[in-house]
């Protein structure tokens, strides 16, 4: 994949505290003394209902420039209806929400300039070409056509779409239409996009260089990107942080690694083990079920690990007991959770219906 034109360089947006409910205020600078990128998002106390029903709740949120983040949450948790308020394609119930300052129910056009979408179904001119829909994008949003002609190409490379360019959009899969879509919503050059199930139909090899081309976006071009996506490894691998909805409100937002910590915290402490030979882990098992702290061994002959629960950290005293013994010990760290595990835990139980506005189906632009 080609390189978008880059204006300015600036490092990725830093991992903010994880949080359950409201919002608080960050400090103006980071910990090592830089100053903190601007607001672009800012939601407080946001909320939409549909008649009795509260799609979204009470949402205190804050993107920064630069910054890639990632809502979660089961179908009908209020990630969509988030973002139609985010574009201003439907009004918020109570609360305020600001884009690049602006309002976008009272301000659509300032957010419309600056945003880009991309929804999960795009829609194309299927007798037009991929080029010629980009080209059409556009001349909508006033580039000079030589801009806008070397920008297509610039783009097309960059989605991996220059060998498809001038053949009909009729003939394209489903994961190049993503891509021409991804194309189409970069035309503009936006400060904010807003991505829904981006890589959905997406090979393997392409959807790392989706990724790669969405980290770039924001790591050197300073574009904040939100992602919608149940596809939670590709979330982990790209998003700076994520944040959690269930029925309707968002019930933690962090990086993985804070709200890994969190989750930690309000869970007994688990050390993972592995021994050699394999078949030693039901032996490490009945040796460290009895040591004080420990709680349980789960044991795996097949693979040689152990998960111990314990009351405390214990690593030590796991480590001298097995060498004592003659089990060889070849690893011993405490457990770290990854998003999938994060994700469960919180979603648990918050399984909430989400009511939608119809909203008419147009081409982006």
């Amino acid at each position: 994949m080609s390189t978008l034109p880059s204006e300015q360089t600036v490092s990725g947006a830093p991992a903010q505290p994880a949080e359950q409910g409201r919002a608080v205020e960050q400090p103006a600078t980071l910990a090592n003394g830089q100053a903190r990128p601007p607001a672009v998002i800012e939601a407080r106390g946001l909320c939409k209902r549909y008649g009795q029903h509260w799609a979204v709740r009470d949402l205190d949120l804050v993107i920064h420039e630069g910054e890639i983040f990632g809502l979660l949450g089961p179908n009908g948790a209020g990630k969509t209806t988030t973002i139609l308020m985010l574009l201003g394609l439907t009004d918020p119930t109570a609360g305020t929400v600001r884009v690049l300052g602006h309002d976008p129910w009272r301000e659509p056009l300032a957010v419309k300039a600056s945003v880009g979408y991309l929804p999960e179904n795009v829609g194309f001119y299927d007798d037009m070409t991929g080029r010629q829909n980009l080209m059409y994008t556009a001349r909508l949003n006033g580039l000079p056509e030589a801009v806008a002609k070397e920008r297509v190409q610039s783009l097309l490379e960059a989605v991996g779409l220059a060998h498809a360019a001038d053949r009909p959009v009729r003939v394209y899969s489903r994961g190049m239409r993503q891509r021409l879509g991804l194309a189409d919503v970069l035309v503009k050059s936006p400060r904010v996009v807003i991505l829904d199930e981006p890589t959905l139909g997406i090979d393997p090899a392409g959807i790392r260089e989706i990724l790669d081309l969405i980290a770039r976006l924001a790591r050197e071009e300073r574009v904040t990107i939100l992602i919608s996506s149940h596809l939670l490894h590709q979330v982990q691998q790209i998003c700076h942080r994520v944040g959690i909805f269930v029925g309707g409100r968002l019930i933690a937002h962090g990086s993985v690694a804070e709200l890994s910590q969190k989750l930690a915290g309000g869970a007994p402490l688990v050390v993972d083990v592995e021994v050699e030979p394999k078949e030693d882990a039901r032996r490490a098992r009945d040796l460290l079920a009895g040591l004080e702290g420990v709680s349980s061994v789960d044991a795996d002959p097949k693979t040689g690990r152990l998960q111990v629960s314990c009351s405390r950290d214990v690593r030590a005293k796991i480590a001298r007991t097995l060498l004592e013994h003659g089990v060889d010990l070849v690893g011993l760290g405490l457990h770290t959770y990854g998003l999938d595990d994060i994700y469960h835990r919180y979603f648990q139980g918050g399984d909430a219906g989400e009511q939608r506005e119809p909203v008419a189906g147009a081409r982006p632009a």
